[in-house]
C-alpha cells in the first residue's frame, strides 16, 4: 500500500541483512543503542511485509507481479523476487514473528550478577548479527523467484543456526540420562550436529535443483509451473517422464533435513541447547518453515506435472506418509520429557509432519484445493503459537533457573501473564476451541475425511490425541502443583519468583492475542490466499468450514487427550516415577532408539573404517615408505663408497664402461 512490491520485496530481507552488518558498528557506539536498532529494524522489516500483506489483500484481483531483475549471467540464470500469497505470508511470519522475538531478546539475554546490577551477555553482538541475518536469510528463500535463490537463502539459514544452537559454544550441560544425550556435552556439538545433519537431505536438494534445471533449462518457479501445464519440456519427454519423480524425491530430501522430518528427524532436540530465542526462531518464523515452504512451493507445480505423468503419485504419497509417521513418533517423544524445551521441540517435529501430511494428501485426495489451504493455514497458526510457547517457556526459564518441569511448579500466581500466555499457546497446540490451532488442525481433518484418505486421518486424529495429553501435562508441572525442591532452595536464598519486564511480556501478550481470535482469519485466509495461491492450478472453490462430523472428532480429540492429563494431574497428582523402569518409558526416552542408531552406523561406524584404515591401510603404507626410504638410503651409501676421488678409479670406471658399451653394440 505504501511501497511498490518492486521495491519491498527487496527492501524486506536486504533491512535486515543491512541491519546484521551495521551491529558491530551500532555496538561500538553502544550497547543500548545496538540493541535498540535491532529491535527497530526487526519492527521496519515487519512493517514491510505487513504491507506487502496488506496490498495482496485488498488487491481484488489476482495478483501476479512480473519479478524484479537484479543480475543474469549469459542469459539462463536471473536472481528476481515473486510476490505471491505464498512468500508474502512466510514473509509475514519471519519478519512479523521475527521482530517479536527480537524485543523479547532485550529481556532475555539480561540476566544480574551477585550484587543484583544488570549485566549482558558479553557476546550480544555476535547474537543480534547471525539473529538478523537468520531473518534475512528465511526472507530471502521465500520470496526468491527461482530454486537457485531459494538454495541460496536456504544455506544462510543453515549456517545461522549453526552459530546460534552452539552460541554458547563453551557451555557444558551433562544430562542425567548419558544414553540419551549421546552427540556430547558442549553446546558447540549440538550446533555441529544440527549442520551436519541438515547437509544430508541439502546433498539432495542441490542434485534436485541441478536435475531440474538439466529437465527444463531454468530454475524460475513461473517457468517450471507454464512447462508443467504445458508438458512441453525441452529434453525427450520419455526421458522427463522417467527423471522427474526421482527430482521430486530429491527436492523432497531438503525439507526432510530442514523440517526435522523422520530419518533427519534428530537434529532438533539437540537445537534446544541455544538461548530459547533462538528456540523460538528456529521452531516458529525460519529454518523449519523453510522445507514446509519449499514443499508448498512445489506441490502446485508437481499437481500440474501429475496430470501427464502418473509417476508423480509417488511423492505425494511420501510426503504424506512420511509426515503422518514423523508426526505420531514425535508426539509418542514428547510424552516422557521433562525439559519443556524438548517438549516443545518434539512438538513441533510432529505440527510439521501435520503440514507435510496435508500438502501431500494435496495430490491424493479429492478435495485437493482444501488439503493445500489447510496445510498453509496450520503453517501460520503454528508459527503463531509455537513462538509463544517457546518466549513464554523462556521466561519461565529466566525466572526459575531451570529448564525441567521437575524442577518446577506452583508458580502460577507468580508469573500470571506468562501463565495465561503459555496456556493460550497449550490450548492452541492442543487444538481447543476456539484458538487458532483449532481450526488449522480441524481444517486437515476435514481434507482428509472429505478426500477419503481415512488412514491418514486415523494417523492425526491419533497423534492429536496425544499432542493433547503430552500439553496440559506440560502446563501442569510447569505452573500448577506444589513447589518444587528446586524453587524452594531458590526462595530460600533470596531468589524469588517474578514476572518477566515488559520487554518479554509485550511480546507474549500480543501472540496471545493471536492465539486467541488467529481463527478469525480463516475465511479471509481461503478467499484472498487460498484461491490466489492455486489460481495456477485454476482452483477457486475451497471447502467452507461448518459444524460438522470433523469438527465434532475434533471436540472428541482433546477431550481424550485433555481429559486423563486433568485426571492424573490437577485432580490426583500421581507418581509415575516407577514407570521410569519400563521398557516403554526407555524406549520413548531414547527417541526409539534411532538416534543410537544413526551414532552407531554413522559415528561408529566411521571410528572403525578410520581405525581399519590406520591399522591395516596407514600402518603399511608408512611401512612400506619406510622400507622405500631405507632401501634409497642403503643404495646410495653404496654408490657413494664408488666415489672414491682417486683419478685411477675414474679412469678404471671409464674403460669398464666404454668396453661395455662396445660390447651391446656388437652383440646387439
Amino acid at each position: 500500500m505504501i511501497l511498490p512490491l518492486e521495491l519491498a520485496g527487496w527492501l524486506v530481507f536486504l533491512i535486515p541483512a543491512l541491519g546484521a552488518v551495521l551491529t558491530p558498528i551500532f555496538a561500538r557506539i553502544n550497547g543500548n543503542f545496538r540493541d535498540l536498532m535491532a529491535v527497530l529494524i526487526g519492527f521496519v522489516t515487519a512493517f514491510i511485509a505487513v504491507d506487502m500483506l496488506l496490498t495482496m489483500v485488498l488487491s481484488p484481483v489476482v495478483f501476479a507481479v512480473e519479478p524484479f531483475r537484479w543480475v543474469a549471467v549469459a542469459g539462463i540464470i536471473e536472481f528476481g523476487v515473486l510476490i505471491d500469497p505464498l512468500s508474502v505470508l512466510l514473509a509475514v511470519i519471519a519478519g512479523g514473528i521475527g521482530s517479536l522475538i527480537i524485543l523479547f531478546s532485550v529481556g532475555y539475554m539480561t540476566g544480574h550478577d551477585e550484587q543484583g546490577n544488570l549485566v549482558k551477555d558479553p557476546s550480544l553482538t555476535r547474537y543480534y548479527f547471525f539473529m538478523q541475518l537468520f531473518v534475512s536469510g528465511m526472507i530471502l528463500l521465500v520470496v526468491a523467484d527461482n530454486l537457485l535463490m531459494t538454495f541460496i537463502g536456504w544455506e544462510i539459514v543453515g549456517m545461522c543456526s549453526y552459530a546460534l544452537i552452539g552460541f554458547w559454544h563453551n557451555l557444558k550441560t551433562p544430562s542425567p540420562v548419558p544414553e540419551y544425550e549421546t552427540e556430547g556435552e558442549y553446546n558447540a556439538v549440538c550446533g555441529m550436529k544440527a549442520f551436519m545433519v541438515t547437509r544430508v537431505g541439502d546433498i539432495g536438494l542441490l542434485a534436485g535443483v541441478l536435475l531440474t534445471f538439466f529437465i527444463a533449462g531454468t530454475f524460475n518457479y513461473q517457468e517450471l509451473t507454464h512447462l508443467a501445464e504445458t508438458n512441453s519440456w525441452p529434453i525427450d519427454v520419455s526421458l522427463v517422464a522417467s527423471l522427474l519423480p526421482l527430482v521430486a524425491i530429491l527436492l523432497f530430501a531438503g525439507p526432510i533435513g530442514k523440517s526435522a522430518q523422520f530419518p533427519l528427524h534428530i537434529w532438533l532436540p539437540e537445537a534446544m541447547a541455544g538461548p530459547t530465542t533462538v528456540s523460538a526462531l528456529i521452531h516458529a518464523a525460519a529454518m523449519v518453515k523453510a522445507g514446509v515452504y519449499l514443499v508448498a512451493r512445489l506441490v502446485p507445480i508437481f499437481l500440474e506435472v501429475m496430470v501427464h505423468i502418473d509417476g508423480m503419485i509417488i511423492f505425494f504419497q511420501t510426503v504424506a506418509w512420511i509426515g503422518a509417521f514423523t508426526a505420531f513418533m514425535a508426539a509418542t517423544m514428547a510424552l516422557v520429557q521433562d525439559e519443556i524445551k524438548k517438549v516443545l521441540a518434539y512438538s513441533t517435529v510432529s505440527q510439521l509432519g501435520y503440514m507435510f501430511m496435508a500438502f501431500g494428501a494435496s495430490g491424493l485426495v479429492a478435495e485437493s484445493a482444501a488439503a493445500y489451504a489447510a496445510g498453509a493455514f496450520h503453517l501460520m497458526a503454528h508459527a503463531i503459537f509455537k513462538a509463544l510457547l517457546f518466549l513464554a517457556a523462556g521466561a519461565v526459564l529466566h525466572a526459575t533457573q531451570t529448564k525441567r518441569m521437575s524442577e518446577m511448579g506452583g508458580i502460577k500466581n507468580d508469573m500470571k501473564i506468562t501463565r495465561w500466555a503459555f496456556t493460550f499457546g497449550a490450548l492452541s497446540l492442543a487444538g481447543v476451541f476456539p484458538f487458532v490451532g483449532f481450526w488449522s488442525k480441524e481444517l486437515i481433518f476435514e481434507a482428509l475425511w472429505h478426500g477419503g484418505d481415512y488412514l491418514l486421518f486415523g494417523m492425526a486424529f491419533l497423534t492429536a490425541i496425544l499432542t493433547a495429553f503430552y500439553t496440559f501435562r506440560m502446563v501442569y508441572q510447569t505452573f500448577h502443583g506444589e513447589k518444587s525442591t528446586h524453587i524452594k532452595e531458590l526462595e530460600a536464598h533470596g531468589h524469588h519468583i517474578h514476572e518477566a519486564p515488559p520487554t518479554m511480556t509485550i511480546p507474549l501478550t500480543i501472540l496471545a492475542g493471536l492465539a486467541l481470535v488467529g481463527g478469525l482469519f480463516e475465511l479471509g485466509f481461503f478467499n484472498t490466499f487460498g484461491a490466489v495461491s492455486l489460481e495456477i492450478l485454476e482452483w477457486t472453490h475451497i471447502v467452507p468450514w461448518g459444524f460438522g462430523l470433523t469438527t465434532i472428532l475434533t471436540i472428541i480429540v482433546w477431550t481424550i487427550g485433555i481429559g486423563p492429563a486433568y485426571w492424573i494431574y490437577w485432580k490426583n497428582g500421581r507418581d509415575f516415577s516407577s514407570l521410569k523402569e519400563g521398557s516403554i518409558y526407555k524406549f520413548l526416552i531414547n527417541r526409539w532408539y534411532i538416534n543410537a542408531l544413526w551414532n552407531r552406523i554413522f559415528v561408529d561406524g566411521y571410528l572403525w573404517l578410520s581405525n581399519g584404515l590406520k591399522n591395516r591401510v596407514e600402518t603399511a603404507l608408512i611401512a612400506f615408505s619406510g622400507a622405500l626410504s631405507g632401501g634409497m638410503d642403503s643404495l646410495s651409501k653404496g654408490w657413494r663408497r664408488t666415489m672414491t676421488g682417486v683419478l685411477n678409479t675414474n679412469v678404471l670406471g671409464m674403460m669398464i664402461g666404454i668396453i661395455a658399451f662396445l660390447l651391446i653394440l656388437i652383440y646387439m
